[in-house]
């Protein structure tokens, strides 16, 4: 069972796919590399060049049902979930408080929140904002966290958050190299740490943002250890299903590799390819 928490294969609904055609194309396209249940993850209070996306809990909920149904007339063994991916805007507090019915959990099971940190800067409410999710009873996951440029630089932060019960969740594609060397070196540190509990496609489009989940998790199989691979293969399972999951005891990054991750790491070595 493959299940990725993150990713944006529902139609309309942000920069993912533009209609249901090309959702069925991202489909097939997640069922070839041996992907089975994927869970929707929208973009929600997020701006993205001149769009806001801003997404109803109960239009995703009917939109999910709709894929599914259009996944069996196609016959693609593909089984959608629903979730959200929050941005960490300026009001989240508030709305924390006052709009709590507008967060929806990954797979509607009042568990998980998949939470989206800006990538040039980091919110001074960030802290506030993860206590105040765990707080209403859920537990927050960092979606790639790589992508922050203050996190890259301050990678203490990040061991902090961990410490503090948030999860994180990595880009396969960081991973394996694809978004460039810094992203995938910056990863493989965190992954060295147990600092990572989740990788995730973040897939938008059959061609040009593709599931890329399974071949990140053989790198990982490849280069640390099929353990490994394993350990983040079972947590998404569980965010599925609603339980707990499994958190290796993390390691602070040594402040002497702080910034030795921004351009080498260890697997990089001559004959491995980045």
């Amino acid at each position: 069972m493959i299940v990725d928490i993150h990713n944006h294969i529902l139609p309309g609904l942000d920069d993912g796919p533009k209609n249901w055609e090309e959702t069925i194309l991202l489909a097939k396209q997640a069922v070839e590399t041996g992907i089975n249940h994927v869970i929707a993850t929208p973009h929600h209070k997020h701006v993205h060049r001149e769009h806001f996306y801003e997404n109803d809990p109960l239009n995703i909920l009917d939109q999910v049902n709709k894929a599914n149904e259009l996944l069996v007339d196609h016959r693609i063994p593909l089984t959608i979930y629903p979730g959200l991916e929050i941005h960490m805007y300026e009001d989240i507090l508030k709305d924390l408080d006052y709009k709590l019915e507008s967060f929806l959990s990954l797979n509607d099971n009042g568990k998980f929140l998949l939470i989206e940190l800006p990538c040039h800067y980091y919110p001074s409410h960030t802290e506030d904002a993860l206590k105040r999710i765990q707080e209403k009873g859920f537990i927050p996951i960092i979606a790639h966290p790589e992508r922050n440029r203050v996190l890259r630089g301050n990678p203490e932060k990040i061991y902090s958050l961990v410490q503090n019960r948030a999860l994180v969740q990595l880009t396969a594609g960081s991973i394996t190299g694809q978004h460039g060397r810094r992203l995938k070196n910056f990863s493989l540190h965190l992954l060295n740490h147990d600092l990572v509990h989740f990788v995730a496609s973040d897939a938008h489009h059959h061609i040009r943002r593709k599931f890329e989940l399974v071949s990140s998790y053989e790198y990982i199989n490849e280069k640390f250890s099929a353990e490994l691979s394993r350990y983040l293969k079972d947590n998404a399972v569980q965010i599925i299903e609603g339980k707990e999951v499994s958190k290796n005891t993390p390691r602070k990054i040594d402040k002497k590799r702080q910034y030795f991750f921004l351009y080498n790491h260890p697997l990089n070595s001559k004959g491995v390819s980045i």
